[in-house]
């Protein structure tokens, strides 16, 4: 089977009772994995899959459930469901998708990491994060104001017509 299957059934495999402590250990990976990319991201981390789950003292399905939750934040990603322990590996990260993709992923452990501070300017996380939040902001765009004439066909204004409480 596969590392990435593996970690595929891990996922789904989850239940109320051994959540908590997969959540513990995975978190606890993932941390310590951008901790040493953002203490340099314009340098690829480089070498087979084995090297790095031993260079990150990784667990082989945890490290893939990194690779698979990084990317989209990779500037070349690649195929992972082939991925074996002898594959090469090179990791560059956009550092402004990655800080993106961690606040749509609410991962708060991750997006307030202290290496952030020598990545990203405090003003550049400020205007990402202000743009996240504005997708998240809904507009109605059909409304009808109360001065718009009435969508019904009548003639009158809105608030005359259909509107009127």
């Amino acid at each position: 089977m596969s590392i990435y299957k593996q970690w595929k059934d891990i996922i789904e495999n989850q239940t109320e009772d051994t959540f908590e402590d997969f959540w513990k250990e995975y978190s606890e990976t993932e941390t310590r994995i951008y901790k040493k990319i953002l203490t340099n991201p314009t340098k690829p981390l480089s070498g087979t899959f084995k090297e790095l789950i031993d260079r990150f003292e990784a667990d082989p399905v945890l490290f893939m459930g990194f690779l698979d939750g990084i990317q989209t934040s990779l500037v070349e990603p690649f195929s992972i469901e082939k991925i074996d322990e002898d594959s090469p590996l090179t990791i560059l990260v956009n550092p402004e998708t990655l800080y993106l993709n961690m606040l749509i992923a609410e991962a708060d452990y991750l997006h307030t990491l202290p290496q952030w501070e020598d990545v990203l300017s405090d003003v550049k996380r400020a205007a990402i994060t202000k743009a996240y939040k504005k997708t998240k902001i809904i507009v109605n765009k059909n409304k009808t104001g109360r001065n718009d004439p009435c969508p019904c066909g009548s003639g009158k204004k809105h608030k005359h017509c259909c509107g009127k409480n």
